[in-house]
């Protein structure tokens, strides 16, 4: 427990996204797909509940654990990770419960848990960047705050644009656009900032790899939303564009990612990949006509579910074997002579 980061709700963002994807796919499927999404979506709320638990006994066991956490150049901006399960289970709650649904008043409480925790963790997070002195490990060499910058640093600074996902429907169309608006402001910010990094100074940790797809989550995300707005469907077709570019450029990388150990980072496929999927799907849906796109969006609606299935079998036997819930791996490094 001392070693439960929070990254482990990584699995709950995943999970949502592939239930929201399935829900998505009824039009094709039919009430089959329903069924399904409706038991992703339970299993990512017991995932969750569990989680939170655990999170909790640890912060009174273990607090100094959770303090290196939060000073971590890396693992720091998984925090946000807690703000946007929230958000992502009300969006599922709202979704097959509908936004005056039984349980309405659970999913309200939850978007508004997360929009808050999300809005404090972006601030949070880029409070940092303006700090005196580079919040960095002692005695680590790292150059400023360039280590802080990576993919990860997409879930606080950009989650902001999954807010109105169960904000619009639940009547709060101004602060979901605001908030909105904060990420897509700061999304090309932070690509713009991991892109120098990896250029002009160093590269990821191998064991951060998988990070890079979360490089696909934003435009997908905020494709969905402009659907949700009536935005021109020109415009979400071109963020769907952008994020079948990236998902095309980050491809080559499966390879380098599969012959890592197996660790909790590799859950970063899974939402990019399931949002990507709901967003084909959507655009399959406005436009009927195109039977290649809907084609497309099966073949994206399989491969999610696969990778999410595979990272599942995965976690359970590393949870078994004791290797996942472990300290981090520290790099060796040999003195110069």
């Amino acid at each position: 427990m001392k070693f439960l980061m929070p990254g482990w709700f990584a699995t709950v963002m995943g999970l949502c996204g592939l239930a929201l994807a399935w829900y998505r796919a009824q039009g094709l499927l039919g009430e089959m797909a329903g069924a399904v999404s409706l038991l992703i979506g339970l299993l990512a709320a017991a995932v969750a509940v569990l989680l939170l638990a655990a999170s909790l006994l640890r912060w009174q066991r273990y607090p100094q654990a959770l303090a290196e956490d939060l000073k971590h150049p890396a693992r720091h901006a998984f925090v946000a990770a807690l703000p946007v399960s929230l958000l992502l289970l009300a969006t599922v709650g709202v979704v097959h419960d509908g936004a005056a649904g039984a349980l309405a008043g659970l999913w309200r409480a939850l978007w508004w848990l997360g929009s808050l925790g999300q809005l404090w963790a972006t601030l949070w997070v880029l409070g940092r960047w303006l700090a005196p002195v580079a919040l960095v490990p002692a005695g680590a060499n790292a150059g400023g705050l360039w280590p802080s910058v990576t993919p990860v640093l997409l879930i606080p600074v950009v989650g902001n644009v999954v807010v109105p996902l169960a904000g619009l429907p639940l009547g709060h169309e101004l602060w979901s656009a605001a908030q909105f608006g904060i990420g897509a402001l700061l999304w090309p910010v932070v690509i713009g900032l991991v892109l120098v990094r990896r250029l002009a100074h160093s590269p990821l940790p191998d064991r951060l790899l998988p990070a890079w797809f979360i490089t696909i989550a934003p435009p997908t995300v905020i494709g969905l939303v402009l659907l949700q707005m009536r935005a021109p469907l020109a415009v979400v077709a071109g963020l769907w564009g952008v994020a079948l570019f990236f998902l095309l450029w980050l491809l080559p990388l499966a390879r380098r990612i599969a012959g890592q150990p197996f660790g909790v980072p590799f859950w970063g496929l899974s939402f990019p990949l399931a949002a990507l999927a709901t967003l084909t799907l959507r655009l399959s849906q406005e436009r009927p006509e195109l039977g290649l796109l809907q084609t497309f969006a099966v073949l994206m609606l399989a491969a999610s579910s696969m990778v999410v299935l595979w990272l599942c079998v995965a976690t359970v036997r590393g949870l078994r074997d004791g290797t996942l819930l472990a300290p981090e791996p520290v790099a060796m490094i040999a003195p110069a002579s």
